[in-house]
């Protein structure tokens, strides 16, 4: 079960201890020694903003999601491999996989051609990367656990016989 604290600022990361002590009915130095507790362990790594859409800020990049399948390496397996590739500055997330590749990993770009750059000229080149498959994303309709504002919810057709 996740702690009650985390699940909040997992829903709002702005709420403050003392907003986090009424909804949890603690007490608000318990809680800010927690969550700076959390800080130190490394439980909580950052916090961030969810932006709907990105154009409103300017961003006209472009998100790609890669399949990645690799021969893992002696004595670090998958491990090593991976940190390798969640370093490149356009990596946003690196994830291990079941099934039929080994690794998601996440890519932003300035557009298509600097994805496909990253994948042909870094990503292929490393040494037990087999394969990859590239994803891009079209639109957002969830992320991060909130709910992206869609065209959809507010043009609807008429329904026509």
């Amino acid at each position: 079960m996740t702690d009650p604290i985390l699940k909040q600022l997992e829903k709002n990361s702005k709420l403050s201890a003392s907003e986090l002590a009424v909804l949890l009915g603690r007490d608000e130095k318990e809680i800010a020694e927690q969550i700076s507790q959390f800080e130190k362990d490394g439980v909580i790594l950052g916090y961030h903003v969810v932006v709907d859409p990105p154009e409103k800020t300017g961003n006209v990049g472009v998100t790609a999601l890669i399949e990645v399948k690799l021969t893992p390496e002696r004595g670090g397996g998958f491990d090593l491999l991976a940190a390798r590739i969640s370093k490149f500055d356009s990596v946003t997330s690196c994830y291990l996989m079941s099934g039929g590749y080994d690794l998601a990993v996440v890519v932003n770009g300035e557009n298509l051609h600097d994805v496909a750059r990253f994948v042909s000229e870094k990503l292929s080149t490393i040494e037990g990367v087999i394969s990859t498959a590239t994803h891009f994303q079209l639109k957002t309709y969830k992320q991060s656990g909130f709910l992206a504002h869609t065209e959809s919810e507010t043009k609807r057709l008429a329904v026509a016989p």
